[in-house]
């Protein structure tokens, strides 16, 4: 079965060359035109993974609107934002709102084709069972490699697949500093150090949301961050 992928884009023109092309590489593609055609159409059945544009139709934050519905739909579904807005602050806005990729519409066929293909690398691990060797657990803090999980005293983190990867690089070596090029690299993502800081500030919120007293996470200033031993 090809796996599927939705692409929500209010131009019809760019919306059927996407279309067409993803087909082509043997995805099931299907389009929507507005944020309500989308809607509709998810909560029958969501998509293996998301690719949105910020401005839809009339609603300049329509694709902003949209995404937030869906991570609460689902903690896991790969969400990539594909769009002209492509400044630091919307940069900084689609990936606060739990986007795992934000690419502009400039961005290469290829180059697009290989970012969805990562992050359907890293969902397939979901699908893998547990083994002894990829249960990490340190304190109150259980992380699950293969798939994907990582809890707080019992309670489910819901990371997006870039934030679990953060976490996974900074928990499997406390105390050592990893640098925002290292988390970036670990979490197969291009960015820069604002929308880095960003995805640490979300997991924070996560983490202190099950549990007001979370601290683990240090920052050190001009080199990265690290997980206290």
């Amino acid at each position: 079965m090809p796996r599927s992928i939705a692409i929500v884009e209010d131009e019809p023109l760019i919306r059927a060359n996407y279309v067409e092309a993803l087909t082509r590489l043997g995805y099931e593609v299907r389009g929507y035109a507005s944020r309500r055609d989308a809607e509709t159409a998810f909560a029958q059945r969501l998509p293996e993974l998301v690719i949105i544009d910020v401005g839809l139709g009339d609603e300049p934050e329509g694709g902003f609107e949209l995404c937030r519905g869906l991570r609460a739909q689902s903690a896991t579904l790969p969400i990539l934002f594909l769009t002209a807005r492509d400044s630091d602050f919307d940069v900084i806005s689609g990936l606060r709102l739990g986007a795992d990729d934000y690419l502009a519409k400039d961005t290469s066929l290829h180059q697009l084709a290989a970012r969805i293909n990562a992050l359907f690398r890293r969902m397939e691990a979901l699908r893998k069972p547990v083994a002894a060797d990829s249960v990490f657990a340190q304190g109150p803090l259980k992380l699950e490699t293969e798939r994907m999980r990582v809890t707080w005293n019992g309670a489910d983190v819901p990371l997006t697949v870039t934030e679990f990867w953060m976490v996974h690089t900074l928990v499997r070596f406390p105390g050592h500093v990893k640098s925002r090029d290292q988390l970036m690299r670990d979490a197969q993502v291009v960015v820069d150090d604002a929308t880095i800081t960003s995805h640490i500030k979300r997991i924070r919120k996560k983490f202190i949301a099950i549990d007001p007293a979370f601290d683990a996470i240090d920052t050190v200033h001009g080199a990265g961050y690290r997980w206290k031993p």
